[in-house]
């Protein structure tokens, strides 16, 4: 793919954002793009939400399980940007037609204190930079169709990237704990949509451990120049299969000691 084709699609993108209209698979128009295309437009996307007022609040790690990987025939995770405009309120409502198809995911979120970056970067790095950990729920959408109607064919990981790592939006739940008071890998939920639990994981599904995951997030920003900055948000990946949200939808995701996290949908 070329730069204007990049910028074509991050165009298209938008748009289908702006009026909730899907476009179609991207690995179909685009046959030969790559990862570095699909990182690409991603980054096309990034300044043009730059451009439209929009500033940076933290990073997303996507497909850390072994499940989600193997579904989608890659062996390394992907990431997206968590733009101001997606923070949400624990206990609130998301509007009605705010999102095409909003899904959640049950995650730990770590909360930095200070920058961290580039290809050396180590667990001990990340400790040390990480103010404190909370519960959290990513919210999903996508701008892109799941499944080709006449083909049949699904999305692949480089249409998902393009698509900002169908990233939509995130709520953090109220409490908040230093990053070595729980075993991360220990930590789990059990996620429920109207009173009827959903999914239920533990932290160890994220790479074996959440901070490894913040780990190679670090390590792969370095790749495209970027770094994490004080004050982000790192959602460090999912241990649950996505859940729908259809207008109605009340989300609970428990955690137990380690609190919980709220969220409606008109």
């Amino acid at each position: 793919m070329t730069p204007k084709d990049h910028a074509k699609v991050a165009d298209d993108l938008l748009r289908a954002e702006a009026t909730r209209d899907q476009i179609g698979l991207l690995t179909k128009r685009h046959p030969d793009m790559g990862m570095d295309d699909a990182y690409a437009i991603q980054n096309a996307i990034y300044r043009a939400k730059l451009a439209q007022g929009r500033s940076v609040v933290g990073w997303k790690i996507g497909l850390t399980s072994k499940a989600m990987q193997y579904a989608l025939n890659i062996d390394i995770p992907d990431s997206g940007i968590l733009f101001d405009d997606m923070v949400f309120h624990h206990g609130g409502t998301v509007p009605k037609g705010r999102f095409i198809q909003p899904r959640i995911e049950a995650e730990i979120a770590f909360v930095m204190k200070s920058a961290i970056g580039g290809a050396d970067v180590t667990r001990a790095d990340v400790i040390a930079a990480t103010d404190y950990v909370a519960p959290s729920i990513e919210i999903l959408d996508t701008r892109i169709v799941r499944v080709d109607a006449k083909t049949g064919k699904t999305r692949t990981v480089f249409d998902t990237i393009s698509d900002n790592a169908a990233n939509a939006g995130v709520v953090l739940g109220p409490e908040r704990h230093a990053v070595d008071a729980f075993d991360l890998r220990w930590v789990g939920a059990i996620t429920s949509r109207n009173g009827e639990v959903e999914e239920t994981g533990l932290g160890a599904g994220v790479l074996n451990d959440p901070v490894e995951s913040v780990v190679w997030l670090a390590r792969r920003m370095a790749q495209y120049g970027q770094s994490i900055e004080p004050g982000q948000i790192i959602l460090s990946g999912s241990f649950i299969r996505p859940v729908e949200c259809p207008s109605g939808a009340k989300i609970i995701a428990d955690f137990g000691p380690f609190g919980h996290v709220d969220i409606a949908f008109e």
